[in-house]
């Protein structure tokens, strides 16, 4: 199998879930040596992206980044009440492209993927293909 969807839950209105060990999974289950990984979130008030995954006050202080950068006090048009979560998703955007070197992710040594929620808690999935290269 070359591609397939994983799950991924959601406790909080806004968190970072790593989910590097699902996007390892995904090239192991694709059996694929040399290639590219993408990941796709197909969620308009979630993000993906690779940071920083060693130190979890980095993914806190993103998120209160994010806060300051996206002002609630706007005066969004959108009747649902998320228009933030839509503009936090935008900036970290909806997929993900990886390099498969030796049947193994080529992320830097301190890299992980993560599942970016803005409009949680809620159960979320996440598509995955493999491209052999």
């Amino acid at each position: 199998m070359r591609s397939g969807l994983f799950s991924v839950s959601t406790n909080s209105a806004a968190e970072f879930v790593d989910i590097t060990e699902q996007a390892r999974q995904a090239v192991r289950t694709a059996g694929i040596e040399e290639g590219i990984l993408v990941l796709f979130n197909p969620h308009t008030t979630a993000g993906l992206t690779i940071n920083e995954g060693c130190d979890p006050a980095v993914r806190l202080d993103l998120l209160g980044l994010f806060r300051q950068l996206i002002s609630k006090s706007y005066p969004c048009r959108h009747a649902e009440g998320n228009s933030p979560a839509h503009a936090l998703a935008t900036l970290t955007g909806s997929s993900v492209t990886m390099i498969i070197a030796k049947g193994e992710l080529r992320l830097g040594t301190w890299q992980h993927i993560f599942f970016c929620e803005y409009d949680g808690p809620k159960s979320r999935k996440v598509f995955w293909k493999v491209l052999q290269g």
